[in-house]
């Protein structure tokens, strides 16, 4: 393949091209999201009947030696009732269209121009007359090139977007011939940009300028909770656009969706993860491959916020329930942070009684379900209290730290809050999470060293020509 000339690495970021990827349902979008950013992260499931895919989802694609932003939307269909999930999507793709550059269309080269297809052409005619559109006949690793192939391309010319381009978003064929043409116009793009886009202030990646400096790493925030409390509204808003879909309907998100924003010159990706906490071994299918997708953006993230929801909150008698608990637990005994938002407060307004039992409730419960976040005791001095002989921090993220005990009694639960209480208030470290671990220190090893120091007055040092002599005058 011929080189690109100008070097997308150092490209600032924001101003990489955006290809949105479009079609109707089905076609292989989500699959060629993932070959392009080169990780599985969007769902790929064969529903004929129903959309994998409902929000917007955002990376940065690699293709050659090319670097630009790509866009998965959701499958569109033109025949859709206002209001319903399906307009939603239509209408939340539309207002993504002007972030993009270009557009792929994909069609399925297997079933051939359906009349789904021309709508989609007539939709992107319409919203997108100013993108540069290409056609991508994808799952053409079953064609031979010479027979079905170039009649598929013939009549993928009656979408009116020029020549298409025969790739397998599976198995990767097409992808050097689909860089041939996105090259040129890539190149295109970037010269008419002031100094091509290039990043002269600070040309190192992201990585390389945050090293060493912890504080400006980025930061992974994952945002959980049961469906339907809000966390694709709140990821909207802290996004201030309509990324993610929302609505009433139980189990809209299906995918992890992962998006990028700045705050206080610190790079934050911020996951909306599927309300995973009553589906899980309850569903198959896409919602099933949602839940896996759920528990490992959870695993990634350094801070994990805990959504509930204030209108159920105060008509039941608890604030979480047992699931929530759990994932509030396992987040801080992977060392992450956690921080509990009650969402909906807006539609207790109205009742104060109801609005203040809510605000008094939640963190009194919290603190007696989960208090690895929020106890302390005293100290006891007790001749049965394990000795800590002493303490030593041994890594930076999270921040841990190990006890050294004296025989095999270990501290409890309660003493580790404890001590992990007192070191965020004696050293101002707030909600980053503190791990200690336990390490116990064999008497006879204790004993070994005390006899060492006892014989070590009694131990002389003789000085001779050739080499110093040790002697000891007890066994003399």
């Amino acid at each position: 393949m011929k080189q690109s000339r100008i070097d997308f690495t150092k490209v600032d970021a924001a101003l990489l091209p955006t290809i949105i990827l479009v079609g109707r349902p089905n076609v292989g979008k989500s699959a060629l999201f993932n070959r392009l950013i080169r990780r599985r992260e969007a769902l790929v499931y064969n529903t004929p009947g129903d959309h994998v895919t409902r929000d917007i989802r955002e990376g940065v694609a690699k293709l050659g030696d090319l670097r630009f932003r790509v866009l998965d939307s959701a499958g569109l269909e033109t025949a859709a009732t206002s209001g319903s999930i399906l307009a939603r999507t239509v209408d939340m793709t539309g207002n993504v269209l002007v972030r993009s550059q270009f557009a792929i269309f994909l069609i399925d080269v297997r079933d051939g121009l359906q009349p789904l297809d021309l709508e989609v052409g007539q939709w992107l005619r319409k919203h997108a007359s100013g993108i540069h559109t290409i056609v991508a006949m994808n799952k053409s690793e079953s064609l031979d090139e010479h027979g079905v192939l170039t009649s598929a391309a013939g009549e993928a010319h009656r979408l009116g977007f020029g020549d298409p381009v025969a790739i397998s978003a599976e198995t990767g064929l097409g992808m050097a011939e689909l860089y041939e043409t996105l090259r040129p116009l890539f190149e295109e793009y970037m010269f008419q940009l002031p100094n091509n886009g290039l990043n002269q202030d600070d040309p190192t990646s992201e990585a390389e300028a945050s090293e060493g400096d912890e504080s400006k790493l980025p930061l992974q925030l994952a945002i959980v909770g049961r469906p339907n409390v809000g966390k694709s509204t709140l990821l909207n808003a802290l996004l201030q656009e309509q990324r993610v879909l929302v609505g009433p309907e139980s189990g809209l998100t299906r995918d992890s969706i992962r998006a990028k924003f700045q705050f206080d010159n610190r790079t934050v990706y911020l996951v909306d993860t599927a309300g995973w906490m009553e589906r899980a071994g309850k569903e198959k299918g896409p919602s099933s491959l949602s839940v896996v997708q759920s528990r490992k953006n959870l695993m990634r993230a350094h801070i994990v916020a805990l959504v509930l929801d204030a209108e159920k909150i105060a008509k039941s008698k608890n604030s979480v329930d047992h699931q929530e608990v759990m994932i509030a637990r396992q987040a801080i005994e992977e060392g992450r942070g956690l921080v509990v938002v009650v969402n909906k407060m807006d539609l207790l307004r109205e009742n104060q009684r109801l609005l203040e039992k809510v605000m008094d409730a939640v963190p009194k419960e919290i603190q007696t379900v989960i208090p690895q976040v929020m106890s302390r005791h005293s100290w006891k001095d007790s001749a049965t209290q394990p000795k800590v002989k002493y303490f030593t921090q041994v890594k930076a993220r999270p921040p841990t730290f190990v006890t050294f005990m004296s025989g095999k009694t270990e501290l409890s639960d309660t003493d580790i809050r404890f001590l992990t209480r007192s070191l965020k208030e004696d050293f101002d470290i707030g909600g980053i999470p503190i791990r200690i671990l336990q390490r116990s220190i064999p008497r006879k090893v204790s004993s070994f060293k005390s006899n060492i120091k006892k014989r070590g007055s009694s131990i002389k040092r003789m000085k001779t020509d050739k080499r110093t002599e040790v002697s000891d005058p007890t066994q003399s």
